[in-house]
Order: structure tokens, then C-alpha cells, then sequence
């Protein structure tokens, strides 16, 4: 009985870390200027089986405690940024997530997309860039717990 018992917990344990390295889950953004959280964005499976990306709450922001997308364009114009996708359409590719695209708020500007689960699915690096992945930001976000 312990043996079968001590087999399915070595089984249950590939299945949990593969679990936490996937970006889905609510997440700490954190500036890569700043070093300052700014919001927390819980990603999700979207109904087409790609990842999206939602803005639960804004911890700071230079416009005030409730910023709009007042750059935005289309829908999303001076719309509130609590509430706001800013993440979609990213699918699993190899050890990262890309093939998306990202949102930056506070310029209204849309860019491609990678993400990275990495320290065990602890952080997320959330690449933008536009063309190459070389030319572009990376932030690194918190998984909360």
C-alpha cells in the first residue's frame, strides 16, 4: 500500500511543477524602469484555446488610481484600464508562449508578444517588441499566490 501510495505522489509531482510553469494565473507586473509593481493582470485561457491577458487591479499608476487609455485607440479609447485585455492571443511554442500580442497602456501602443515562465513558474518574462524580439522590452512579473 505505501509503495503504491509513494508511485503516485512521484507521479502527482511532474504534473504540479508542469502546472505552475504555465503562464496562466494572476500576476504582480512589475516596471522594468521602476523596479515598482504597477497592476496585477490575471491570464486565462480564451475561448479559442489561445492565452489572454486581463488587468484585475492597477497598484500605480501616474494618472491617478483609476487610469483610462486615453492613447488607445479603436475600443479601447478612454476606456478604463482596470477591466482592460491587454494580453491576447499568445500559444504555447517549445518552453515559451508567443505569437500574440500586448497592450502598453499608458502609450495606447500594441506590440508582438513572447512570454517566458522561468524560476519554476515563479516570474514571467513578458517580452514586447516590435518586428525582432531583439528590439523590444523584457518586464518580469511575480506569479501570485
Amino acid at each position: 500500500m505505501r509503495t503504491k501510495l509513494f508511485a503516485l505522489l512521484l507521479l502527482a509531482l511532474p504534473m504540479a511543477a508542469f502546472a505552475q510553469a504555465t503562464p496562466v494565473g494572476k500576476w504582480t507586473t512589475v516596471d522594468d524602469k521602476t523596479g515598482k509593481p504597477k497592476s496585477v493582470v490575471e491570464i486565462y485561457e480564451a475561448k479559442d484555446g489561445s492565452l489572454a491577458g486581463r488587468v484585475n487591479e492597477v497598484l500605480q499608476s501616474d494618472r491617478g488610481p483609476n487610469p483610462t487609455c486615453d492613447k488607445c485607440s479603436g475600443e479601447r479609447k478612454n476606456k478604463p484600464v482596470k477591466g482592460m485585455v491587454i494580453l491576447w492571443g499568445i500559444r504555447k511554442d517549445g518552453s515559451a508562449w508567443d505569437g500574440g500580442q500586448i497592450l502598453d497602456p499608458a502609450t495606447g501602443k500594441i506590440y508582438s508578444v513572447k512570454v517566458t515562465p522561468i524560476d519554476s513558474g515563479k516570474k514571467l518574462e513578458v517580452r514586447g517588441f516590435m518586428g525582432f524580439s531583439l528590439l523590444g522590452r523584457t518586464q518580469t512579473w511575480m506569479r501570485q499566490e
